[in-house]
């Protein structure tokens, strides 16, 4: 719901104002003064600002003055409404950044029509940064996949080559022992059964390597940004499980 403030010393105008607003699904709030104005924008930021121009404490084209000052309250669509009508007025608004100007007495058609336009430009003005914000976040987006994808490739390959270490020890170890009893295999049966013996440790540890290989293998096909999310997911529910 779009907010506008009301800057209105005249109590019957703001309030008629304020009600007419709150009809047409606008949220309305307003102050009876410049001053107060100027702290409700700063902490509510309005998407439209109608302010009065001569108020008791500070007139309107201070209030605006002062409001341009500000970064996140300078493009705020302010309207000025006022009982003055000469150019002079006219002209000092608009050269102050005012973005129209009304005068009373005014009809709610005249004001929610002034609102509405000026609304509509602002969207308008605001709609290729939004584009571009969202553009950045999706960036950031892949960027956060992409270094979950590197982290968690990372972490899979420090796992899988700690497994890789238990097959290449016992295949060293078959290894020496093979040479050993093949050298003394014809004269002793005992240790021919020996040399067979380490011959099928051989053989069941290179399967398991060669296995290992292959999972690496179908890893790098199956760590897409989704598949890391799930693995995440699993992991972190593992975990939980463990506590």
């Amino acid at each position: 719901m779009l907010k506008i403030l009301i800057i209105e010393d005249e109590d019957s105008i703001r309030e008629n104002i304020i009600e007419l607003l709150l009809s047409e699904d606008f949220q309305a709030f307003g102050a009876a003064q410049g001053q107060p104005g100027i702290e409700l924008a700063c902490q509510h930021q309005p998407d439209l600002i109608v302010c009065d121009i001569m108020m008791p404490d500070i007139d309107g084209y201070t209030v605006l003055t002062e409001l341009q000052k500000q970064p996140l309250l300078a493009n705020i669509p302010f309207i000025f409404l006022t009982a003055k009508s000469e150019r002079e007025d006219l002209r000092l608004g608009m050269e102050l950044g005012a973005d129209d100007y009304i005068t009373k007495p005014f009809t709610p058609i005249e004001l929610l029509s002034a609102i509405r336009t000026r609304l509509k430009k602002q969207q308008q003005y605001l709609f290729p940064y939004k584009e571009e914000r969202e553009r950045a976040n999706g960036l950031k987006q892949k960027v956060s996949e992409l270094e979950q994808l590197s982290q968690t490739r990372e972490e899979l390959l420090i796992r899988v080559t700690e497994e890789l270490r238990d097959p290449m020890s016992n295949i060293s170890l078959a290894i020496k022992m093979l040479n050993l009893a093949s050298t003394h295999a014809e004269d002793s049966p005992h240790l021919a059964l020996k040399q067979k013996k380490y011959l099928k440790i051989l053989q069941e540890e290179c399967a398991r390597e060669l296995s290992i290989l292959n999972q690496i293998s179908e890893l790098q096909t199956l760590l897409t940004p989704e598949n890391i999310k799930l693995i995440r997911r699993l992991s972190l529910f593992e975990r939980n499980n463990h506590v």
